[in-house]
């Protein structure tokens, strides 16, 4: 009974913190404080969602065809990095300063010129996005790499075994929990990404639709795409988490008994 309560009242309380939000946003737009055509009432938000809701969803899935190829690029690129830089020390010392010398460049510094490089396309989104979502999982799998029980890669190695056995049974199990916790980072990065490559050039996707409600001063509908974009990241992080209890049902369980 006791975890019972502890798990209701985990959830009652961003619950109740964000309905205090919704709630002094409208005593905001409700007393006046803030001009309507610079905050949109909570009310005026969501009769916006409702009615371009169809034009939200044909975005929506523009962008996330972008995220996903993009995220789904950046896992692999981090996978291949990460596992090479484990396995040689010479490219982990090369590589490593340059991927966080890589984080200090802001991301809409770096999209003009991938559309002055491949134009208005997919291209330039898909691009981002890898850049975006490389860093926290090449970052998260070493981590993970590095914390492998160096006994167990010993006792291994005594017994004869080769460095892909060694690999696949000592280290990657190893990584899991590191890559999820990096891969649900991401999955929300990949959806950013996308929107602000959107912004500076394309024909559709929500970040188009953001900067044409924004040129008209739509506020509402501009709020609305916020929101959505919003609910995407929250439903990008609950799949990644969902995945990560069938990938590693053991961590669940262990948590469960704690």
């Amino acid at each position: 009974m006791t975890k019972r309560y502890q798990s209701i009242t985990n959830k009652i309380a961003p619950v109740s913190a964000l309905i205090l939000l919704v709630a002094l946003w409208a005593a905001i737009c409700g007393f006046g404080a803030i001009p309507a055509y610079m905050l949109p009432s909570p009310a005026a938000v969501a009769k916006a969602f409702v009615s371009d809701f169809p034009t939200l969803m044909f975005h929506s899935r523009v962008t996330l065809s972008e995220a996903a190829a993009g995220l789904g690029a950046g896992i692999l690129a981090a996978f291949i990095t990460a596992s090479f830089m484990n396995r040689f020390s010479v490219l982990y010392n090369a590589l490593y300063p340059l991927l966080v010398i890589s984080q200090t460049i802001p991301t809409v510094a770096i999209a003009p010129i991938l559309v002055m490089w491949m134009g208005f396309g997919m291209a330039p989104k898909i691009a981002l996005v890898v850049l975006t979502t490389f860093f926290p999982i090449t970052v998260g799998m070493l981590d993970g790499y590095r914390s492998a029980d160096a006994d167990s890669v010993s006792l291994l190695r005594s017994m004869g075994a080769n460095n892909f056995k060694i690999f696949r049974y000592i280290y990657l199990p190893s990584s899991m929990s590191h890559f999820f916790a990096g891969l649900k980072i991401s999955a929300s990065y990949s959806i950013v990404g996308a929107v602000i490559a959107e912004w500076l050039g394309g024909f559709e996707g929500l970040g188009v639709y953001m900067t044409r409600v924004r040129k008209a001063y739509q506020f509402d509908k501009m709020f609305a795409v916020i929101i959505l974009i919003i609910i995407i990241s929250l439903l990008l992080m609950l799949a990644v988490k969902l995945i990560r209890n069938a990938v590693m049902p053991w961590e669940r369980k262990g948590a469960v008994r704690n």
